[in-house]
């Protein structure tokens, strides 16, 4: 315990707060998105997760994912049950915190990652239906994602890289709701009604939470309060301003208005896609990765509309495709200045070619595992309500709640 920096553990520990928080954030986001009738629903999703991965990260899921290394593909049971996760730093997860600070951390970015999801099938899935998809995307699809890319498995070895989660969290949360869609039916509507947010000021304290959140999960994969974190915060603040700038000139060009709703989606690209190369590409590099992303995912959520996909919330759009295009944009700006990684622009076009290679293999494998796990719920039980209580509302069919009392 001697090698313990007070001041690095206790940024990792603050920052662990603030990704915890981003749980709670997405919940109000999201229950502002959907219609008055499912709040109580998706937000419990949200919450759910907490506790749900929480039990799991505590008993396998962490040792599966940081656990020592199995033929690169899946991490050993050395620390199942939290066993040998203590006090004592880990050189490999951290040379001057606690392992358990490490622990921690991971288990805020565990449980808000599922969570994500939950927006492509807004307004439809049976509680219970989702628990049993919480559990098992968890198991098979999450951690051993993770660990290929940050617990020592094959595409680390290779050495691909994801500072904060482009591929890890927000690819495959991206792409396990493209996959989804495919396999629950699309949502049901009452002639006449309109499909348009409950609360708009509920979406806006949301995303505030995200954002302020953000700015602990990217830096605290420094794991040390240190240069490299700075960088990281930085690029993270001024990608989201960035990217919801784009997106407003872009209403502005294609309505002559511009909405709310959609400049925070445009914060929340420009987040996203700088999350994977956070503390590796320079201050001006983040800025046009943020602007580029504001262009990317709007088109990508114009080609969602085109194809008549029912990404409830656009899960795909945003988080999956600008954690595709930010984990690109990594292997071309990366500088070794910056935190030792070279990419394409620094002379290391090899780098680009391994994030390339990166997202072909998780996003393929996210996409058919979530596919096969959702079609093995849809035959034993069911991956959608009826009909009849999607027009009466889920929220006092599934949970006896409501959001709003309208007198």
């Amino acid at each position: 315990m001697s090698h313990i920096n007070p001041g690095d553990t206790a940024f990792v520990l603050l920052c662990a707060a603030l990704v915890a928080i981003m749980t709670p954030g997405l919940a109000f986001f999201y229950g502002g998105l959907v219609r008055h009738k499912n709040v109580i629903t998706i937000m419990m999703q949200s919450f759910a997760s907490l506790g749900v991965v929480t039990l799991i990260w505590v008993t396998v899921g962490f040792t599966l994912a940081f656990g020592h290394d199995v033929h690169g593909v899946i991490g050993g049971l050395n620390y199942l049950f939290l066993n040998n996760v203590g006090q004592v730093p880990n050189p490999q997860y951290g040379a001057t915190i606690p392992f358990l600070a490490f622990f921690v951390f991971q288990l805020t970015v565990a449980a808000l990652t599922p969570a994500l999801i939950t927006g492509a099938f807004a307004d439809r899935v049976p509680f219970g239906s989702y628990l049993v998809f919480l559990v098992f995307w968890s198991l098979l699809v999450y951690v051993p994602i993770a660990h290929w890319i940050w617990g020592g498995g094959f595409l680390q070895q290779w050495g691909v890289l994801d500072f904060g989660g482009g591929m890890v969290v927000h690819g495959a949360a991206g792409f396990s709701a493209l996959a989804s869609i495919y396999v629950i039916k699309k949502r049901a509507f009452v002639p006449g009604e309109e499909e348009k947010p409950s609360n708009i000021p509920l979406i806006a304290i949301g995303l505030g939470l995200l954002w302020f959140g953000w700015l602990g999960d990217n830096p605290a994969n420094a794991l040390a309060a240190n240069g490299v974190a700075a960088q990281a915060f930085v690029n993270t603040f001024i990608a989201g301003g960035c990217a919801m700038v784009v997106w407003m000139f872009t209403d502005r060009v294609r309505t002559g208005k511009v909405s709310m709703v959609g400049s925070l989606t445009g914060v929340l690209a420009g987040l996203v896609a700088v999350t994977p190369c956070a503390g590796f590409v320079p201050t001006w590099a983040a800025v046009l990765i943020a602007l580029a992303a504001g262009f990317v995912c709007y088109g990508a959520l114009l080609f969602r509309k085109k194809r008549g996909w029912d990404d409830s919330l656009d899960v795909w759009g945003v988080h999956g495709v600008g954690g595709l295009f930010g984990t690109l944009m990594l292997g071309v700006f990366a500088f070794g200045a910056v935190n030792g990684a070279s990419g394409l622009l620094d002379g290391n076009p090899k780098q680009l070619a391994l994030q390339l290679a990166a997202v072909a293999i998780t996003l393929t494998y996210t996409f058919v595992v979530t596919w096969v796990i959702f079609k093995v719920i849809d035959m034993v039980g069911h991956t959608s309500v009826a009909e009849h209580v999607q027009a009466s509302g889920l929220d006092e069919a599934l949970h006896g709640e409501t959001a709003y009392t309208f007198d």
